[in-house]
């Protein structure tokens, strides 16, 4: 169907494209941007980039989607229609369920009709974009098509996601919008009263402490579990596990590699990655399930299952079983919970609310975040949790010129100019000049530790689902099903992770029949046991799958928060 605009529209339309320019970019740094990596000089000097690029786009309207949170609110309220004043491109930013973007995209590339000009999706979409090659590749367009509306000042060097949106062909499919991490939420003020650290030391012989691996995070879950704090009483876990989509994304963002399954490699395991799919030298997935060299029904992975299900049922609220993602992630703030293995710092903005009762008087959080801790199956050298990279991506149904107008707004929402205010908004870091501000140095301390987390090396163990996954919309929905059953009782982890195993490499047998991803989609590998598998995995100097530990819960370890954060700064 063909959509008309008004006259009223249109006049309007018009009148906004007559006015744009300069003054009413200066009008919109004086109103808005109260701290920026650049001086005013610069500022105006990128705005009047935007400006004239956006001359041969004037009056036109431009749809991009995103998911809803805090970070594309701003967008959308604040910068899209700052965007539209400045450049006359009229600008709608959608926010919609993050599961709504995949399916508008995954039918725009089924259809090839162009319902958005532009997407922000996750990064862990890679794989698929690569492979399936209806994405631009970003490299090849702002050398060549789209050279012309490409911010010299854009500095892809700045973004810290970018190995995260570039395939194996070295080439970058996505620009990073915004990040956030899966973290390790723990209540200081606990973890530091000298009464409780003593009790905690007579009870388990070590030091109370941020856990560094699982071992120590059980014993800390068991220790604070039914106690009495401050007049409530209190749990030493919190997650969630209702049969809904959100539960695979509990998983799939990195929990089995937290727990050891898969093989080293930043940011991903190479061959085998996070959701224990193997990829052979050409980057060709061959398999899920240990009998083709994958690690989705291993022993690490099963373990990581295992434990998941354990602390539900001993250590967590009982109403945690019957939650979802966002129904969970309140619930630390209301004063009831120890610590959270799986923590995500986009909650970060609602958890230093005033008047909370995880929050001091003073403003300062009673909580603080820090790297999670790790299974026993887990290496140096392995990815430790996940970062969801929400990045702009222009697929190739698009026209040009739309596609041109939708990238100037893609850059002017993730330029220099705007990012640390937007990072002040929605705390969701995606360069290193904004991490760096002084501005973040003053507001440090509000923030329970987020600052310091993305100021040190250790951020570099958290990454998004890598190219190992051929068709993320497609494997993804499988993770929550099959989860879920473990979660209910229907199934053990095993039976579950086999079953989730067998369900992926059916997706990627009808992908190698079907031949529509070339030379780079599945080629299934022949079957053999574990055993078989590990040894050859060890003749090629890889780790996974791994054989199953005689022990599971080595010596718990812990370090003190301040501590941590010092080495970090040395």
């Amino acid at each position: 169907m063909r959509l008309y605009l008004t006259t009223a529209m249109a006049l309007a339309l018009m009148a906004t494209a007559a006015q744009a320019g300069m003054e009413e970019a200066k009008a919109f740094l004086d109103a808005e941007i109260d701290n920026s990596v650049l001086t005013r000089e610069e500022q105006e000097a990128e705005m009047q980039w935007f400006v004239d690029a956006a001359e041969p786009f004037k009056g036109m309207e431009i749809n991009v989607v995103s998911e809803t949170i805090t970070t594309h609110e701003y967008e959308a309220k604040v910068l899209a229609p700052a965007f539209t004043e400045i450049t006359g491109i009229k600008i709608t930013h959608d926010l919609i369920g993050e599961g709504d973007v995949v399916e508008k995209l995954q039918t725009q590339m089924q259809s090839g009709e162009n319902i958005y000009d532009a997407y922000v999706n996750d990064s862990d979409l890679i794989g698929t974009h690569w492979r399936y090659q209806q994405a631009r590749n970003l490299t090849d367009w702002m050398a060549n098509d789209g050279k012309d509306v490409t911010n010299p000042g854009l500095d892809l060097d700045d973004f810290i996601g970018i190995s995260f949106t570039t395939a194996p062909d070295d080439n970058l499919y996505q620009l990073p919008d915004q990040q956030f991490a899966n973290l390790y939420w723990f209540r200081y003020d606990w973890f530091n009263d000298p009464e409780i650290q003593a009790e905690f030391k007579k009870e388990y012989g070590y030091d109370l402490g941020v856990p560094v691996n699982w071992s120590a995070y059980e014993d800390i879950a068991e220790f604070f579990t039914g106690r009495e704090i401050d007049g409530k009483k209190v749990f030493g876990h919190m997650d969630y596990g209702k049969k809904d989509p959100s539960l695979g994304w509990r998983f799939t963002d990195a929990w089995l590699s937290m727990a050891g399954n898969g093989d080293k490699g930043i940011p991903n395991g190479v061959p085998v990655d996070e959701w224990g799919i193997r990829v052979d030298e050409n980057s060709r997935p061959v398999g899920s399930c240990v009998a083709r060299g994958g690690d989705t029904n291993g022993p690490a992975s099963v373990y990581a299952i295992q434990k998941y299900l354990d602390w539900m049922e001993k250590y967590a609220p009982p109403a945690a079983q019957g939650m979802t993602f966002s129904e969970s992630g309140p619930v630390p703030a209301q004063g009831e919970i120890a610590q959270q293995m799986f923590w995500y710092t986009a909650f970060t903005a609602d958890m230093v609310k005033e008047g909370l009762p995880v929050v001091n008087e003073d403003g300062t959080p009673k909580w603080r975040m820090a790297p999670s801790p790790h299974g026993a199956y887990w290496q140096e050298g392995m990815k430790l949790g996940y970062q969801d990279a929400g990045s702009w991506t222009l697929l190739k149904s698009t026209p040009d010129d739309r596609a041109k107008a939708a990238w100037l707004y893609a850059q002017f929402v993730t330029s220099k100019t705007v990012d640390v205010k937007k990072s002040h908004v929605g705390l969701t870091f995606i360069r290193e000049s904004s991490i760096q501000h002084e501005s973040f140095t003053e507001r440090a301390p509000e923030l329970g530790g987020l600052v310091e987390f993305y100021r040190s090396p250790a951020r570099l163990n958290w990454s998004p689902t890598g190219t190992n996954v051929p068709d993320y919309p497609k494997l993804a929905q499988l993770w929550w099903q099959a989860i879920g059953d473990a979660a209910s009782g229907a199934k053990t982890a095993q039976e579950a992770m086999d079953s989730l195993c067998a369900e992926q490499e059916k997706v990627m047998e009808r992908l190698e029949r079907a031949g529509i991803q070339g030379d780079i989609g599945p080629k299934m590998a022949e079957e053999h046991d574990l055993e078989w598998w590990n040894n050859f995995a060890k003749e090629n100097g890889t780790i996974a799958p791994q054989l199953m530990l005689e022990n599971e819960k080595p010596q718990p370890e812990t370090i003190g928060y301040d501590e941590l954060v010092k080495s970090w700064q040395e």
